[in-house]
């Protein structure tokens, strides 16, 4: 007998609970986040992690300082401050042709990441399925996992030639949906690949939304990242999907502000009613000064989004070269800023072994391509460098990629 407290207690212990959920056991910490802590620990150039190493611009930094000294510091209506609310749903009207109700279809959330996963939260069921087009974003098969749902993996295939585009087989999609498929999300510009996807791509997924009775949640907080006169589409834009399309968005890419954590979701009512009660009981709401900026930073000019595009292709086209020169074959991205590369002429085993060797060795940080699959074979050959970065950045960093060509087969 052992005594704890007073108490007398027997010696046959009782097992021990597992005390971690098991939802964790399915996924890792984000590949991502660790490259760029990788490359302080090296001291290695981040082409990993996709934020800009560049100021953000001087009127969004202006508007909220003024916020701050006028003392709006204290909590702002949970689902948005009201002024930027009426923003979002003017910049829809204004670049979409989509109305919006600010009152009752936005939901300012703490980044597009909460934005997703609250949205998951709020329609998703056990047993439900999400589709995901793969390589995707690391973020959308935890959060859906951790939803409650199940996600379903169609593959997106890489071109034949660099100049080629990323492409998906219709019959693996159209067998992706059935009675248990909740939601498809659709990532367009897309991460880590590039690729935009085009009207018709959007219309096919329109289709079986509409067959099937499926939600489309569109994570566009690229939209405005564009090349080679490409045009980004919004799903809500298409015809009958108004009413059955979650659209995600945020400040992070467009105005290089990703530490602010501002983003947001535009949904039907009654879906927003869902995703407003998960957010509250999730962030209780977004930083409020920065809502206030960020009403500012959507009323900027055309002209801001035409030099934003103009800026981020000329950084694609300084870094394609300099990755070509160093061995790389590089997938050319139509949007967002990222360039997936195919490794293979190196002769490292895998990825992981390959970008370890880039950031302790090379002293330059990417991210490994099997961080945007679900079976970590599919990504092997691939590694993601983002070039959202100074020109002196990237100038380094080809500088020392160079010293890749001695491992060419």
């Amino acid at each position: 007998m052992v005594c704890y407290s007073g108490r007398v207690m027997s010696e046959t212990a009782t097992p021990k609970k597992q005390f971690l959920s098991d939802r964790v056991a399915h996924f890792t910490e984000s590949v991502i986040r660790e490259m760029t802590r990788q490359a302080m620990v090296h001291g290695a150039i981040n082409l990993a992690q996709g934020f800009p190493d560049f100021p953000a611009p001087a009127e969004i930094k202006t508007a909220a300082q003024q916020a701050i000294a006028e003392d709006l510091n204290q909590y702002a209506i949970t689902w948005g401050a009201k002024n930027l609310r009426e923003a979002i749903a003017q910049k829809m009207r204004a670049w979409h042709r989509v109305e919006v109700d600010p009152e009752r279809q936005v939901t300012v959330c703490c980044g597009s990441t909460e934005a997703i996963i609250s949205t998951l939260l709020a329609v998703c069921n056990a047993g439900d399925e999400v589709v995901i087009f793969e390589p995707y974003y690391e973020n959308y098969g935890p959060d859906s996992i951790l939803s409650g749902a199940q996600p379903r993996f169609v593959r997106l295939r890489p071109p034949a030639s660099p100049e080629g585009e990323w492409t998906f087989d219709e019959r693996e999609l159209r067998a992706a949906f059935h009675e248990h498929t909740k939601a498809i999300i659709v990532n367009t510009p897309n991460n880590p690949t590039g690729k935009v996807f085009t009207r018709a791509e959007l219309e096919l997924i329109r289709d079986l939304c509409v067959k099937f009775d499926v939600l489309a949640i569109t994570d566009e907080i690229y939209e405005h990242i564009l090349y080679d006169g490409t045009r980004h589409i919004s799903m809500a834009s298409l015809d009958g999907m108004q009413d059955r399309t979650i659209t995600i968005n945020g400040m992070s890419k467009t105005y290089a502000v990703t530490g602010w954590r501002v983003g947001w979701t535009i949904a039907p009512p009654r879906i927003t009613d869902a995703i407003r009660k998960v957010h509250d009981f999730l962030t209780v709401g977004a930083p409020a000064p920065l809502q206030e900026a960020g009403a500012s930073a959507l009323s900027l000019p055309e002209s801001y989004y035409a030099k934003l595009a103009e800026g981020y292709g000329k950084r694609r086209d300084r870094l394609i070269p300099a990755l070509e020169q160093a061995g790389f074959q590089c997938f050319r991205p139509r949007g967002a800023y990222y360039v997936m590369t195919d490794i293979r002429r190196f002769g490292f085993p895998d990825d992981v072994a390959f970008t370890k060797y880039l950031v302790t060795e090379i002293g330059v940080a990417a991210v490994p391509g099997s961080s945007f699959y679900r079976d970590a074979n599919d990504g092997a050959s691939q590694v993601r460098f983002a070039f959202c970065k100074k020109d002196e950045t990237l100038d380094a960093a080809a500088e020392r990629l160079n010293k890749l060509r001695g491992h060419l087969r």
